[in-house]
């Protein structure tokens, strides 16, 4: 594994919101290009050894095809990876090229963090990519991101568990959320003790997902503001309050537990311990690999008997450079190599989602294992179905995670009824993002 060549220097994790708010760029970046001399640049993401594995190598292969530049790698554990961030960005210290995800894009860049790609024209060619991933690192009409690979967010299934409790498969063309909550309960009903239909199903995109299906809209407006209603979050909550009470999901203390266990082989999923749970295609081999299981996605439920679809195609991630960048040419060197260059695609195959460049892709699909030959047609099959583009929430809903888990404890505890918790919840994403 690639080791940083820097100097050693004290790292500090933690870091109030005001520090990065405070953070002044005044800097233009500079035109400074890998052919005046050698330079050095930094690459930072997030992740577990395998990404890290994987990822150096697509570097080492940068390198050799540019050894004017050297390039410094640094990754972390998603928890710990937007700290680090937010501290390095406050000492003016941030990596030239920085992963982003969620709504991390917008915010760094309304804080003027991040450096306008229209600015470097030459080193980076997006003509390829798809303008639909694109998108997702557009903000005021400037390219701030380049989408390292787009997945979507659907139900990642293990039909041996449906097939031990006697439970047919759902049709994921016309299932319902009444549909998906009798699943659960027969399945969990039907299962050893321990065992259950589903995990506990509430994180921001899902709640953003069932709000599209009900109201047209997700928890942000394009506008920049709020657009979940509290009476559709109290609906939410009433749901997976329901799910509990049946024994389709795990008790409060169990889902209390796993929300700080984010790694595959930590979830009930991973364990061989939950037939149904919500989550990214771009995972779905990450939870085979760790349960050892065959399995599959599924089409979210709901998604033709409601309003319209809740689902969307989202880039997985983005590459990102940042304004004071001293080396900005190198920078988008290294990120042009890593979203066009089959040398980089077959160290980071789909890692970091299907690669939104069709000739990248053309490329991997003649070497598909059974786990990513899934993915790519679950993500072809969901590209004619969705109807619907990503919001990516504004500056201050990064919150939103952090406020959804700890109301969503205090519900399933029962501290706090639905309605309660639903008006609650729009409150404090709302303070969180004016």
């Amino acid at each position: 594994m690639r080791t940083s060549r820097r100097s050693p220097r004290p790292t500090v994790f933690r870091l109030a919101a005001a520090l990065l708010g405070a953070a002044v760029l005044t800097t233009a970046c500079s035109t400074d290009s890998a052919d005046d001399g050698p330079v050095t640049i930094r690459f930072s993401w997030w992740g577990n050894e395998e990404r890290a594995e994987a990822t150096n190598q697509a570097v080492d292969a940068f390198e050799a095809a540019n050894p004017g530049i050297t390039v410094e790698t640094e990754s972390i554990d998603f928890n710990s990876y937007f700290d680090r961030l937010a501290t390095s960005v406050a000492a003016g210290d941030e990596p030239d090229v920085i992963t982003m995800g969620g709504a991390y894009p917008r915010e760094y860049a309304d804080r003027g963090v991040l450096l306008d790609l229209a600015e470097i024209p030459g080193q980076l060619d997006l003509n390829a990519l798809d303008k639909s991933a694109l998108a997702g690192g557009n903000f005021d009409n400037k390219q701030y991101g380049v989408p390292t690979g787009v997945n979507t967010f659907g139900v990642i299934a293990n039909p041996a568990l449906f097939a031990a409790a006697g439970v047919a498969l759902p049709d994921d063309n016309t299932w319902s959320w009444q549909d998906y909550a009798r699943i659960a309960t027969e399945i969990s009903a039907k299962s050893p003790q321990g065992t259950f239909g589903s995990e506990d199903p509430t994180t921001s995109d899902s709640l953003d997902l069932y709000a599209n299906q009900q109201t047209g809209q997700g928890l942000y407006s394009p506008a920049g503001g709020i657009a979940i209603q509290p009476g559709t979050a109290q609906q939410w909550w009433k749901m997976t309050t329901g799910l509990m009470s049946a024994g389709a999901t795990p008790p409060a203390s169990t889902t209390a537990e796993l929300a700080g266990q984010p790694a595959p082989e930590q979830t009930l999923m991973g364990r061989g311990l939950a037939a149904m749970k919500f989550g990214w295609s771009s995972l779905l081999p990450a939870y085979r690999q760790a349960s050892g299981a065959d399995l599959i996605m599924l089409r979210a439920p709901g998604e033709t008997t409601a309003q319209g679809t809740g689902m969307w195609l989202q880039a997985s991630q983005l590459y990102t450079i940042s304004k004071r960048s001293e080396h900005p040419e190198a920078a988008a060197k290294l990120v042009n190599f890593l979203i066009s260059d089959p040398r980089a695609a077959e160290n980071i195959k789909t890692d970091r989602g299907i690669p939104a460049n069709p000739a990248l892709r053309d490329h991997l699909a003649r070497n598909l294992d059974a786990s990513r030959k899934i993915e790519f047609d679950f993500v072809d099959r969901m590209s004619g179905l969705v109807d619907g583009d990503f919001v990516i929430g504004p500056t201050g809903s990064t919150e939103t995670v952090g406020i959804l888990t700890r109301i969503n404890d205090s519900v399933l505890f029962g501290r706090v009824p639905p309605a309660q918790a639903a008006n609650q919840f729009v409150a404090e994403i709302t303070d969180a993002v004016s």
